[in-house]
């Protein structure tokens, strides 16, 4: 079956190449450049993506990819899509942080039906498929139970063009400190919604992120038991610029809380 296909060859390629870029590319780094004011790109995404691409390719030649350095390649199969981010956490990898993930789904016509994030560091694989719930290194994984938001810890980011969106962005902030147990920034959204899914927090929001940001993650943290909307709980898709995940169980109260600002 075409997804179980696609769903080995996403687990074989992120540990493949996880394993180069912990190996050769972490704290060992000779070039860091910039795409934006605070937007890395270092020669570890661009070998990264390269690898990924030509692994993907050598198996399935005619399938579209949209990668997040060398953007969309439409091949003959258009229905067919992977979506790649070839290290989530550019910013924590490039200080030598261990909290950066490989990032890559594959879609059908548009729907989202294999998602696989792994962190070389942790060596830990989140997946998922349409078909199945999702797994860490092959264990099932499922959300929390909490049911209140001031006994949740939370989970966030800021876009890179945060200095245009300053105040909103800080206000939201500051009403999550207000209301959970605490709020975290990881710097990796695909790990985030992972670590939504494993139960490890009860809701994440953000803004301004890219399909390859949030379309592996989505899959997994859904078939965990996330709820995964935009700020006016409407359905999420990894094209929209504003993402909330949680437990289900406090969706409605981290609605509220970002309605404070909008």
């Amino acid at each position: 079956m075409l997804i179980d296909r696609a769903w080995e060859l996403a687990k074989k390629t992120v540990c493949t190449v996880g394993a180069r870029l912990h190996q050769d590319f972490f704290r060992n780094l000779t070039s860091i450049n910039k795409k934006g004011r605070i937007d890395l790109v270092t020669e570890a995404d661009l070998a990264s993506e390269k690898q990924i691409i030509k692994m993907i390719v050598d198996v399935f030649p005619d399938h579209s990819i949209l990668a997040e350095e060398s953007g969309m390649s439409q091949a003959k199969e258009k229905k067919y899509l992977w979506i790649i981010d070839p290290l989530d956490g550019t910013t924590n990898f490039a200080h030598g942080i261990g909290l950066f993930s490989i990032s890559i789904a594959f879609a059908i016509d548009d729907q989202i039906v294999v998602g696989v994030v792994y962190n070389p560091v942790t060596q830990e694989l989140f997946s998922a498929t349409k078909n199945q719930s999702s797994r860490l290194n092959d264990v099932p994984i499922m959300v929390s139970k909490t049911d209140r938001l001031e006994d949740s810890l939370l989970v966030t980011g800021f876009p890179y063009d945060l200095h245009e969106h300053f105040e909103p962005l800080i206000q939201k902030f500051r009403n999550g400190l207000y209301a959970a147990q605490g709020v975290r920034r990881l710097g990796s959204a695909a790990l985030d919604l992972c670590y939504v899914a494993a139960g490890r927090f009860d809701g994440f929001w953000e803004e301004n992120l890219k399909p390859w940001d949030t379309a592996a993650g989505l899959l997994i943290a859904q078939q965990a038991g996330a709820r995964v909307t935009d700020f006016s709980n409407q359905p999420f898709t990894p094209y929209k610029n504003q993402i909330l995940a949680t437990n289900n169980k406090i969706h409605d109260q981290m609605l509220n809380m970002l309605k404070l600002t909008n």
